[in-house]
């Protein structure tokens, strides 16, 4: 009798178990249909002079020997960190201090919420439109504010600066809402007792707001620091990669690459190289951040 209990007990536990496998089976199917099995033949092709309709025999490491002699790509690397060190730390910092001055407000503050989302639901060619058109050298708001005529997207010194700009108004929107659903979640208690004590704003500030956002404002870094490496939809719309090169990141010469040029196996050694250092540039961050949390 105590057997068939302890069976029956086992077969409950074992069933149990079983649910959540059950139900992430399909996620898992789709993310090794979709994503294991391309990544996997990209690598391989990345050891191949494959073109982009026709395979071709393995070259060994010689995709990556060339692409550590080739300028251009380091070129659109700095290109790329240009990018990114115009964007990770303005988007994070606004959407912080926008965050704080929207969650102050007393009336209408969902009303304002809405207003700065807005761009970041719009499709990012919608983006680019309204950018270029912005930024139009004749009938531009910001030239004909200014007084000048300056083609800002066609000028080497200011396109990416511009590129950077837009996609900050696109999408500062979304750290916003990230920051405000921390800023709520912080116990009123403590500035209740903070208040009892004296405390002044900036004491406030930096020993409870600060320290309650602290997770999110690193997790939100890491996020604009991925979202920004990856850029392409902008420059490639926006400038075309140009002028002279000056916006060209490293997925638009990828693309070129793979589908202009038609060399699918540089293309893929891109590709993997550019990932590589990906994962280096998160693996400093996530250690950046746990030592911050130790200190803390």
């Amino acid at each position: 009798m105590c057997n068939q209990h302890g069976q029956e007990t086992l077969s409950a536990s074992a069933g149990k178990a079983l649910i959540p496998w059950m139900m992430l089976m399909p996620f898992l199917l789709a993310f090794v249909l979709f994503f294991v099995l391309p990544a996997l033949q990209t690598l391989q092709l990345s050891f191949t002079d494959s073109g982009l309709t026709e395979t071709h025999g393995y070259v060994g490491l010689a995709n990556y020997v060339e692409l550590l002699q080739d300028p251009d790509f380091w070129y659109a690397m700095l290109h790329t960190g240009y990018f990114s060190l115009l964007t990770v730390v303005p988007l994070t910092a606004l959407g912080l201090v926008m965050a704080m001055l929207i969650n102050r407000l007393s009336y209408f503050a969902s009303t304002v919420q809405a207003i700065f989302f807005i761009p970041n639901i719009l499709p990012i060619a919608v983006m680019a439109m309204i950018s270029s058109w912005m930024l139009h050298p004749t009938f531009g708001v910001v030239n004909l504010v200014a007084g000048s005529q300056i083609a800002w997207f066609n000028d080497p010194d200011f396109a990416m600066q511009m590129v950077a700009l837009a996609t900050i108004w696109w999408t500062v929107g979304f750290n916003v809402l990230l920051f405000l659903a921390a800023l709520k979640n912080i116990p009123q208690d403590l500035y209740e007792a903070a208040g009892l004590d004296g405390a002044t704003r900036w004491g406030t500030f930096r020993y409870i707001t600060w320290r309650q956002l602290r997770p999110v404002t690193l997790m939100v870094f890491g996020l604009q620091l991925v979202a920004s490496l990856k850029i392409f939809g902008q420059t490639y719309l926006l400038t075309g990669g140009g002028p002279f090169d000056s916006t060209k990141v490293v997925l638009h010469y990828m693309y070129e690459t793979g589908f202009v040029n038609q060399n699918a196996g540089y293309a893929s050694a891109i590709a993997v190289t550019f990932v590589v250092i990906i994962l280096l540039i998160l693996l400093l961050q996530s250690l950046f951040s746990h030592f911050i949390n130790r200190r803390s």
